[in-house]
């Protein structure tokens, strides 16, 4: 069966083989199969379907079929306020069914971690593109609400500098609008907790000489994630005030 290389690999190189993906299993392989198929047996299509290992050892994953947003100018449908919200939706549709399970480990719930429009397939149902399911769930983990929500409010509302202040703001609130928060007193927080550590990350990665930190570095990564950090700490109150 021919292979294609699909967008993305500055961890994994992926492959599209058929209407299957196949990639190399990460540290956590044997945790994200089990949310998989979790997320399989509640009928949940929001991810890929986990199918097994192939010949070579490498995940075998259903293709999720439609747009990924890897580009920087993406159509207006991506960037609208529906999908926001429905971005926001389909969070809040997989930490409800990992409440309480196993997987959570005692945590609220399951966390993707990586939560960004280049990890989101789109499709138009007739009004526009839409998200529907969520890809590259290698880092998954027990984790809180507000920090799946800080980074989705960090990555597709863009809080980064050319951003206007008070759209930011209102992007952010569809979004806790959407997702049905609550208790917003630390998203704000989360957005800095998790520009941070994405930072720190990358920088102890690529000292570490570990090849994607040393791509992404080399790219300018740090210097963007830290640019995003300074601007949310100065509109902090714009933000927190539209909450």
């Amino acid at each position: 069966m021919s292979e294609t290389p699909l967008p993305g690999g500055f961890v994994n190189a992926v492959v599209r083989a058929g209407d299957t993906v196949r990639r190399v299993p990460g540290p956590r392989a044997a945790y994200v199969h089990e949310l998989l198929r979790l997320f399989e047996r509640r009928g949940w299509a929001g991810a890929p379907r986990f199918l097994g290992l192939d010949e070579r050892g490498r995940e075998i994953l259903s293709y999720v079929d439609g747009h990924v947003a890897w580009e920087e100018r993406q159509p207006d449908g991506v960037t609208s306020d529906e999908s926001l919200a429905r971005v926001a939706g389909l969070v809040r549709e997989f930490h409800d069914l990992t409440e309480g399970s196993a997987l959570a480990e005692g945590g609220e719930v399951v966390c993707h971690n990586d939560l960004s429009p280049k990890n989101t397939v789109y499709r138009d149902g007739g009004g526009g593109l839409r998200p529907v399911a969520f890809i590259d769930w290698d880092i998954a983990a027990p984790g809180r609400r507000v920090h799946d929500v800080g980074h989705v409010c960090w990555q597709y509302a863009g809080l980064a500098p050319g951003a206007e202040p008070a759209e930011a703001a209102r992007r952010v609130r569809v979004i806790c609008d959407g997702y049905g928060l609550a208790d917003r007193g630390e998203v704000v927080e989360s957005v800095l907790w998790w520009q941070d550590r994405c930072r720190r990350g990358i920088e102890a990665d690529a000292a570490a000489g570990l090849p994607h930190a040393v791509r992404l570095r080399a790219a300018g990564v740090v210097e963007q994630v830290r640019a995003a950090h300074a601007w949310v700490a100065e509109h902090r109150t714009a933000l927190e005030r539209a909450l």
